[in-house]
């Protein structure tokens, strides 16, 4: 699938669907059970974004995209805050609606001394995103050259109509890029709309839970059976990511160092797919895409939560060993 053409449209990528507030607890050790009504210490609270419109949004308005947010938070403190650091990083928040009675999505993210994690998460206000909630934002997905949609898994409002979803943000002239969570949803749901997507990266664990499938390949050659033209991949965590950018075409993206101490896992996947937008924006060729999403990732570990870690783009593509040209 070649990236699209340089576009006068005011938005390179619009993320739309989940967003939240992450409230950081650590160190806490997850492979114990905690116990009733014990205490134990841990290191300053931090209050952090997470979900996919904070975290791939602003890893890819830290590589030089321009970016707006679309998704649902409450008429809270939560939500308030969301949108004033979303400000503060340069995305536009026009189309970050405000629900009038259910709360900003919220995660308390329990996370080890080696930087593991496990979540404790409400689903809140993005519940409530819909094909009517994607039909009213059509203007804005209008304005932009790619949306980012997800994560499917975790938006029960809008999984069993995604393909009409997807179909709605694709006639308004915006190509697509999915990304899942939670369990992935199923493939009953993802199916139909595979055909109109551009760009398809779950991880392993949640491509497995819609094929029932273990190996990569065989993953990826079940997407092209339901109809995928665009380009496809299977996250495999510290093994890096198996690439299809076309069918029958493969690669092997390594995952790279960190440029420091791993101190968090947080928002990982989040990170290598804003790289590789970034990239396929850019009109990298696909391995310098994928590498650019590995850089991503390995910085978005040297720090708590899912984008302090997240540098520039002449910082990231150096780390990914990109030549200058390709910059």
């Amino acid at each position: 699938m070649p990236t699209p053409a340089p576009s006068s449209l005011p938005v390179d990528c619009i993320v739309c669907g989940t967003c939240v507030a992450d409230m950081l607890v650590r160190p806490v050790p997850l492979t114990q059970p905690l116990g009733a009504g014990r205490l134990f210490l841990v290191e300053p609270i931090e209050l952090a974004l997470g979900g996919i419109v904070c975290n791939s949004g602003t890893g890819l308005r830290r590589l030089g995209m321009r970016v707006a947010a679309s998704s649902l938070v409450g008429d809270d403190l939560w939500g308030a805050e969301i949108r004033r650091r979303l400000e503060a990083e340069g995305l536009a928040t026009d189309a970050l609606q405000t629900h009038p009675t259910l709360a900003t999505s919220t995660t308390a993210a329990l996370i080890d001394p080696s930087g593991e994690r496990s979540f404790a998460h409400h689903v809140g206000a993005p519940q409530a995103i819909d094909l009517p909630f994607i039909l009213k934002q059509r203007p804005h997905f209008a304005t932009a050259r790619l949306a980012l949609l997800g994560y499917v898994g975790l938006l029960p409002g809008l999984e069993p109509v995604l393909a009409g979803a997807v179909a709605a943000i694709r006639s308004a002239g915006c190509r697509v890029a999915l990304e899942t969570g939670g369990n992935g949803g199923t493939l009953a749901e993802i199916a139909p709309c595979l055909p109109l997507v551009d760009i398809y990266v779950p991880s392993l664990l949640e491509a497995s839970h819609q094929t029932g499938l273990e190996d990569p390949r065989g993953i990826i050659e079940c997407y092209r059976e339901q109809g995928a033209t665009g380009m496809l991949g299977i996250k495999l965590g510290t093994r890096g990511t198996l690439l299809s950018p076309a069918p029958d075409e493969w690669l092997d993206i390594p995952c790279l160092p960190a440029p420091g101490s791993v101190i968090d896992t947080t928002g990982a996947g989040d990170a290598f797919l804003a790289g590789l937008l970034a990239g396929w924006l850019r009109g990298l060729p696909a391995r310098e895409a994928g590498l650019l999403g590995a850089a991503t990732a390995a910085c978005c570990v040297t720090a708590r939560g899912a984008t302090a870690g997240l540098k520039d783009f002449a910082a990231t593509a150096e780390l990914a060993g990109l030549q200058p040209e390709t910059h």
